[in-house]
């Protein structure tokens, strides 16, 4: 018999009726509480720890390799890159020197050469003013095209500008030490460093203000807006577009999408008011900020303490090596991976998910034909989506090629990365004007994670989640299902969630709903918002549950189609009782044991203002109080607190 779950993991001195979270998860929260170094930690994050130290066991062994000594190498570029980091006496004698070129630089900007400058720090070291890529037309998910958009913050999200309460008014007075510390470091006077934290606060704030709201961002038609050249140079006229692209290494495009107007707009006016001092202490501060994991320890001191410390309350540092590592592994993510299947993936987990994942779509389609609220026409096209799902396990088919990458050792780390970055710049801005390359990942072999692409209508689930406890060959199909099966469903369904949905079976933006299922879909999603709006996270802050929306659908819908789908599986074979526990318990069970999770409270509200996903125990007691199956599972009845009544239930897909 396959084993059932892990006892230890709960803590039977609480009642799953009244807190289904604390009860599948406490054993695992006493017996791993939070170290020093993490802000939040849980059984995914163990996962990626797990997953890190293979990582690590497979660079740190590449200077053995029979081609380590071979410059232009795979082996020769990581494990000079990683010792490169690794060397941190180097670094620190360093300090500042790697990035003195760059400042130097730009300490000679004038209004004249903002072209110039925009073109040149753009692919490598910051986005002033606004940043642009190339990516699939959301209208023609073949064709790559050109967008245009906003510039980033400091602080990642407008709340922290703009809402005024003691923990924002705490974070923006940290941000404003944080940057005269790293621009002191960076060999500036006290004065001239207190003076550019100033500028950068008073410009951002500015940006934050005419920013998109994060839930506007989740929008895919608030950011699909086709422009020709030609309009975006007579529109905003401020800036040099064509000189800029072309400068960039870009072809200059006929048209591109700009996909957030009114930001353009706003930086198309503000640029002309800012004086040219203004622009250098922006320019300045942002190629050392994007540079503080690569230059002395000081400045990964400052970064720390500001990130780290301050906003989310993480006591320790992490070791060098974890942040080193995680260099080459994203820098050369694919040749990491191709290294990582091979000794950590096998063939069988690959056969086994493929299974799995052709159950759910029979599933979820199960689910589709059974809607009450949508029409048959709107079912047909969802049907047609589902069956053009494509999907992608384990590892990519085709592998990246990086020779363009040199890693020289005898320049300093720093350099190193940076041309790497100019690298990954000029190879992105080459797909322009091509189709598709619908072979590429998003993610590397070795992440612990997985994802549904809307323009792709693909489900990807690299190796890297494809093991214990999310997938275990060892473990009864009622823990499969519950574990990595809501995560296949889950995926499934963010195809199908409110921003999802919105693309077609190709992958293209377009409203294939009718008229009336939209206004019913959306009464539904509604309560869903209102739900989880009502739920308290830190003393008087409540969650987002407009923010949160599609993973709280995608989490319901993972849920109740995987289940479907194990019932599917089961039918006619024997599902024993282990250790007491029903098929659907363990079914559950293993579903909250993969959100066990010990969390800071400064990093709940953290999390509160960036992150689409609820916190682990909303993940659990939240959702799973809608589903009825769950309810009668552990005989959660009227006044339990696990307990929702019928009528207030919401259930999506």
């Amino acid at each position: 018999m396959k084993k059932g779950i892990d006892i230890s993991n709960l803590d039977i001195s609480v009642n799953p009726k009244q807190d289904f979270y604390d009860y599948a998860t406490g054993g695992w929260r006493k017996d791993n509480p939070l170290q020093g170094e993490y802000a939040s930690f849980g059984v995914f994050n163990q996962l990626a720890e797990d997953a890190r130290d293979n990582v690590r066991n497979i660079i740190e062994n590449l200077s053995e390799h029979p081609e380590a000594g071979i410059r232009g190498s795979i082996a020769q570029k990581i494990s000079d890159l990683y010792s490169l980091g690794m060397d941190i006496e180097r670094r620190n004698s360093e300090g500042i020197r790697p990035l003195k070129p760059i400042l130097e630089k730009i300490e000679n900007y004038t209004k004249k050469e903002t072209t110039e400058y925009i073109a040149w720090l753009s692919k490598a070291i910051d986005n002033t003013f606004f940043s642009f890529g190339v990516g699939p037309d959301p209208a023609d998910s073949k064709m790559n095209i050109l967008h245009l958009s906003e510039a980033g913050l400091g602080l990642g999200d407008r709340d922290y500008y703009l809402e005024k309460n003691e923990n924002n008014d705490k974070i923006l007075n940290a941000y404003r030490i944080y940057l005269t510390r790293i621009m002191t470091l960076a060999g500036y006077s006290a004065e001239d460093a207190s003076r550019m934290a100033d500028t950068v606060i008073q410009v951002e704030t500015e940006y934050a203000s005419h920013k998109k709201t994060r839930e506007e961002r989740r929008d895919p038609v608030k950011s699909y807006h086709i422009m020709s050249m030609e309009e975006l140079c007579t529109t905003y006229p401020n800036f040099d577009w064509e000189e800029i692209f072309r400068k960039s290494g870009l072809n200059v495009p006929a048209t591109l999408n700009v996909s957030s107007p009114k930001f353009v707009e706003f930086v198309n006016e503000y640029y002309p008011k800012l004086n040219e001092r203004q622009i250098t202490d922006l320019m300045l501060v942002g190629a050392v900020t994007s540079a503080t994991g690569t230059l002395s320890e000081d400045f990964y001191d400052a970064d720390f303490e500001m990130f780290s410390r301050v906003m989310s309350g993480t006591e320790d540092k992490k070791p060098l090596w974890k942040r080193v590592m995680a260099v080459p592994n994203a820098m050369f993510g694919e040749a990491v991976g191709q290294l990582y299947v091979e000794k950590y993936f096998p063939e069988e987990n690959k056969t086994y998910m493929k299974g799995l994942v052709e159950n759910l779509r029979k599933s979820l389609g199960k689910h589709i034909a059974e809607l009450p609220w949508m029409s048959e026409e709107t079912k047909t096209k969802a049907l047609e989506k589902l069956a053009a799902l494509k999907v992608k396990i384990g590892y990519p088919d085709k592998w990246k090629d990086y020779s363009g990458i040199d890693i020289d050792p005898t320049e300093s780390y720093q350099s190193n990365v940076l041309k790497a970055a100019e690298w990954f710049a000029l190879d992105n801005y080459s797909k322009l004007g091509k189709p598709v390359d619908e072979t590429e990942w998003f993610m590397y072999p070795q992440t612990v994670n997985a994802y549904y692409s809307p323009q792709m209508n693909e489900i990807c689930f690299p190796a890297g989640i494809l093991q214990p406890p999310f997938f275990d060959m060892t473990a009864d199909d009622a823990q499969n299902y519950g574990a990595i099966g809501t995560v296949i469903g889950h995926e499934m369904t963010h195809g199908f969630d409110d921003s999802g949905r919105k693309f077609d079976s190709n992958g293209n933006l377009n409203d294939w709903w009718s008229k009336d299922d939209t206004k019913k879909f959306e009464a539904l999603t509604d309560k869903l918002v209102t739900l989880f709006n009502e739920v308290e996270v830190a003393p008087g802050v409540k969650a987002n549950g407009r923010f949160t929306l599609g993973e709280n659908i995608a989490d319901q819908g993972g849920l109740r189609v995987s289940l479907t789908a194990y019932d599917m599986a089961m039918e006619g074979k024997e599902q024993p009782v282990i250790d007491n526990f029903t098929p659907r318990q363990r079914f559950y069970l293993s579903y909250a044991s993969v959100w066990a999770n010990n969390i800071r409270d400064e990093e709940i509200l953290v999390r509160t203002k960036t992150d689409p996903h609820s916190l682990p125990r909303n993940r659990v007691n939240v959702t799973l109080s809608n589903i009825a199956e769950f309810l009668e599972a552990f005989n959660i009845e009227e006044g339990d607190k696990m307990w929702r009544a019928p009528e207030k239930r919401v259930v999506v897909w």
